[in-house]
């Protein structure tokens, strides 16, 4: 349930009521919804300011994700009331930084995103430039958001790749196959960002998150993924700074011939100061 939408300024917010339906198996809101709220909270504020997709729709344009980077020190429980509040921190000639702060009902933060996106042309699937919106240089906020940006990204190739371009790695854990369905595709009829998440989490076991929560999750968009397509997905597991307390996984995905990189994606988990009890019923 949402309150009332509050812009200040050029910064906008939101505020939600966790139900116990949006919540994941440890009782936290769940990565997919944030990923799903931050999408829609930059949507509503492009709106607000007059450089949304309704105001292109006329050109056959629209937004579309090119990078997110969250970075949380904690998750929304359920039955509590969280604000997700967004600015613009930069504002080029192809690409637009929006980003996102996530607090409590007393506005103390649980995290912070960031998130890089363009204009797609629905024609010719690419970018179209920010050349044809206006944005106030009031309306551009920078150097508000205290996390890094994304990390550099690698390709990760098969166990048994023979040779290693230069930067790649070899995946060190069982590559997963998957075929995209009706249902992970958008307004766009491309594989949906939060879709991509769900598949991510789904890598790991219901062991891995009562013991550890994601810290960190990057994403890093390379190619549209479509209905009736088949992925690989090569993963490759390092202990972050050889510490016991964290964990960091790697993923590559790429279409069966390994031709066509469709995604990169890094998250970053810590271990929980206590196990969720498998028998804990909220």
């Amino acid at each position: 349930m949402n309150t009332t939408d509050i812009n200040r300024g050029f910064r906008f917010s939101r505020s939600f009521f966790l139900s116990a339906g949006e919540v994941n198996a440890e009782g936290e809101m769940s990565l997919p919804l944030l990923v799903s709220k931050i999408i829609d909270i930059a949507t509503a504020h492009a709106n607000s300011l007059g450089i949304g997709n309704p105001s292109m729709a006329a050109m056959n344009r629209g937004w579309v994700l090119s990078r997110i980077t969250l970075e949380m020190e904690g998750y929304p429980r359920v039955d509590s009331t969280y604000t997700l509040t967004t600015w613009v921190e930069s504002w080029t000639r192809h690409f637009s930084e929006r980003i996102i702060m996530i607090a409590d009902e007393n506005g103390n933060p649980y995290g912070f995103c960031r998130t890089v996106w363009m204009v797609l042309d629905y024609e010719s699937r690419e970018s179209a430039g920010l050349s044809h919106l206006s944005l106030p240089a009031a309306a551009v906020i920078p150097g508000e958001c205290p996390i890094a940006r994304q990390a550099r990204h690698f390709q990760i190739l098969p166990a048994d790749a023979e040779t290693l371009p230069r930067g790649a790695v070899r995946s060190n854990a069982p590559t997963a196959r998957y075929t995209f369905l009706y249902t992970d595709l958008d307004y766009y009829r491309h594989v949906n960002t939060v879709r991509y998440v769900s598949l991510l989490l789904n890598q790991f076991s219901l062991r891995d998150f009562d013991e550890t929560m994601v810290r960190r999750l990057e994403l890093a968009f390379l190619h549209e993924a479509t209905y009736a397509m088949t992925v690989n997905i090569h993963r490759h597991n390092a202990d972050d700074t050889g510490r016991e307390t964290s964990s960091v996984s790697s993923f590559y995905i790429t279409d069966t011939a390994g031709s066509i990189p469709v995604l990169f994606a890094r998250v970053s988990r810590v271990r929980r100061s206590a196990p969720v009890p498998d028998h804990e019923v909220l």
